[in-house]
């Protein structure tokens, strides 16, 4: 307290460390939270059929040669497994998006995602329906020309109105608007309430077929929980009598799973994490060595005090625990800041970006890391000052 600006100098560089390593451990925490979230909301026992794996981008030569390897999915192959299927209880057909503008009375967006699915894929999806409802397999068998939106079209389109039975043009082309999916907010700054959502078959008669960016892929669940991975091989059986593959040959398209998505993540992020914890660690170390030398010049400054302590019969593990108390509620009291500035700037990441979070248990072992890092900077010092001769100490000016 009587060196106030030394001591917070001497507490800056745990508090950066402290702070930036929580911040970047909170993103992760959340991000991951968030793909589970996620996951539970689809269901864990939904399956995806696409073109393409995983393993298929791992690399230049690999994607070329997953494009000449795998063809597209069509309509056929899904009629295809829904003839045969047993243990797969729903399975439906969605398509990639196509960004477009759209247009209502003299509102307009750019730059909209607007896509194609069949109507079960509000079952599969478990979509959340805010009004209206979402498309009948008659509209999509008649090719109606209906819409599903998301919040942001409602709001931006219609606004103080309500958006159901409104009309808004896609490319020129009307369509009804029939309902209005639940706020999801954004990820990673991307909106996730900006989209027009069609019935397939309207999809693929409006918008020149299901190829190129506009690809078919099929979601299904199984039966029960029990029988998912039941329903994984089916469909990955079916899809090679499809295909007409010989036991020796390789997959052509991919079977995706909820546990194929966690695994991803984990053995891409796994690394990564441990990577980017290390950067903000070494701010540690740089902090635990600035306490290290300014703990060292307190010894100094302090010779006659310690010399009159031990002439007063201080022991040497008194002046030790004196100097290393000094030492640990500092770089404490660093790492307590470190925390508070850490979960307002979760906030604000939380707004902008991603969901963030700081569990209890990350925030107390952060503390206790950083009076330990302190304890252990300050053990050179106080052992020097312990080691003091009373007498040569009392002579100090």
């Amino acid at each position: 307290m009587a060196h106030k600006l030394r001591s917070f100098l001497t507490l800056l560089g745990m508090i950066i460390g402290v702070a930036s390593f929580m911040i970047i451990l909170s993103a992760l925490l959340g991000f991951n939270s968030y793909v589970d979230e996620k996951i539970a909301g689809i269901g864990s026992n939904v399956l995806t059929i696409q073109r393409f794996g995983f393993a298929d981008f791992k690399d230049s030569d690999t994607i070329a040669e997953a494009q000449r390897r795998n063809p597209e999915l069509t309509l056929d192959d899904l009629k295809f497994i829904r003839s045969r299927m047993q243990v797969i209880d729903k399975i439906g057909a969605k398509a990639g998006g196509t960004r477009s503008s759209l247009r209502a009375g003299s509102h307009t967006m750019d730059d909209v995602s607007v896509d194609g699915a069949e109507p079960v894929i509000g079952e599969i999806d478990k979509i959340d329906v805010k009004d209206g409802r979402y498309f009948s397999q008659s509209e999509d068998d008649a090719g109606a020309r209906v819409a599903f939106i998301g919040t942001d079209i409602a709001e931006t389109l219609f606004p103080n109105q309500d958006p159901l039975g409104q009309e808004i043009l896609v490319r020129g082309i009307p369509y009804r608007v029939i309902g209005v999916r639940t706020a999801k907010g954004t990820v990673f700054g991307r909106p996730m309430d900006s989209f027009v959502q069609l019935p397939l078959k309207t999809y693929g008669i409006d918008f020149g077929g299901f190829k190129g960016s506009r690809y078919l892929y099929f979601e299904g669940i199984a039966v029960s929980d029990a029988l998912f991975p039941d329903a994984v091989e089916e469909a990955r059986v079916l899809m090679r009598q499809r295909r007409q593959l010989s036991s020796s040959d390789k997959d052509v398209f991919a079977v995706v799973t909820p546990d194929a998505i966690t695994s991803l993540r984990d053995s891409v992020l796994g690394p990564v994490m441990t990577v980017i914890l290390i950067v903000p660690a070494i701010a540690l170390v740089v902090g635990a060595i600035v306490i290290m030398n300014i703990m060292l010049v307190a010894v100094t400054e302090r010779t006659r005090e310690i010399g009159i302590r031990k002439s007063l019969g201080a022991r040497q593990a008194d002046i030790l625990k004196q100097f290393l108390v000094e030492a640990a509620v500092l770089s404490a009291v660093g790492g307590g800041i470190g925390i508070v500035i850490a979960y307002l700037s979760g906030i604000i990441v939380s707004r902008l970006l991603i969901p963030t979070t700081i569990p209890w248990y990350a925030a107390t072992i952060a503390v206790a890391v950083s009076a330990a890092v302190g304890i252990l900077a300050g053990l050179f010092p106080a052992w020097k000052a312990a080691r003091l001769d009373p007498i040569e100490a009392l002579r100090a000016e």
